[in-house]
């Protein structure tokens, strides 16, 4: 588990440091939303020509940059965009002359949600009042064609849920093995939604 990654987790932690909590015994549990769900590629509109693109990848945390969040998952994300089928070629960087995609997923809170507050009540009751923290993700993606001022944008949210103490698992959500891979499919899904609506843009795809 890259416990650098996914502020439902660290605060989690943060938490258990302050108040014992059930999540040094094991006993947090990461769900990912359903809302949001995967898109195949084969639904994506169908690019006539092609063209090579240069990508650039941000991971954030409530809107501040989190460089170890997005070197973990700059190669999955590259990897990605590059079988969406939304062009020939897929290149890091600002790629000078060619077009740009920049990819934004950014962690923000829940409103109304007090992540520590919970943590603190789970601790408190050695993980018998259970409590769940939600992560929310937002996904922007910005393309600029070559020669073009005016980008397209398409966004997406998606959101993970972590499970403390004794509680039941949150409605419309599916158990991940670990936090990893509750990263990781979330980034999967919520890309793979930003770009099919990229590939439904008239500005995009003529």
């Amino acid at each position: 588990m890259n416990t650098s990654i996914g502020s439902a987790l660290r605060r989690a932690a943060s938490a258990a440091l302050l108040a014992g909590s059930a999540l040094l015994t094991g006993c947090a549990s990461f769900y990912v939303d359903t809302a949001t769900r995967d898109v195949p590629v084969a639904q994506f509109k169908k690019v006539a020509n092609p063209k090579p693109v240069a990508l650039t990848f941000d991971f954030q945390s409530r809107g501040a940059p989190n460089p170890r969040a997005t070197e973990f998952l700059r190669a999955q994300v590259q990897e990605q965009v590059a079988a969406s089928g939304l062009f020939s070629t897929v290149a890091s960087g600002s790629g000078s002359g060619s077009a740009r995609l920049n990819v934004e997923l950014n962690n923000v809170p829940l409103d109304g949600q007090n992540a520590a507050a919970k943590g603190f009540v789970t601790g408190l009751t050695f993980g018998l009042a259970g409590n769940v923290v939600t992560d929310v993700y937002e996904c922007k993606l910005t393309y600029l064609a070559p020669g073009q001022t005016t980008p397209v944008v398409t966004s997406a949210r998606h959101a993970i849920h972590t499970s403390l103490g004794a509680t039941d698992a949150p409605a419309n959500a599916t158990k991940s093995a670990n936090m990893e891979d509750a990263i990781r499919t979330m980034t999967r899904q919520v890309i793979a939604n930003a770009l099919n609506d990229l590939s439904q843009q008239a500005t995009f795809n003529n």
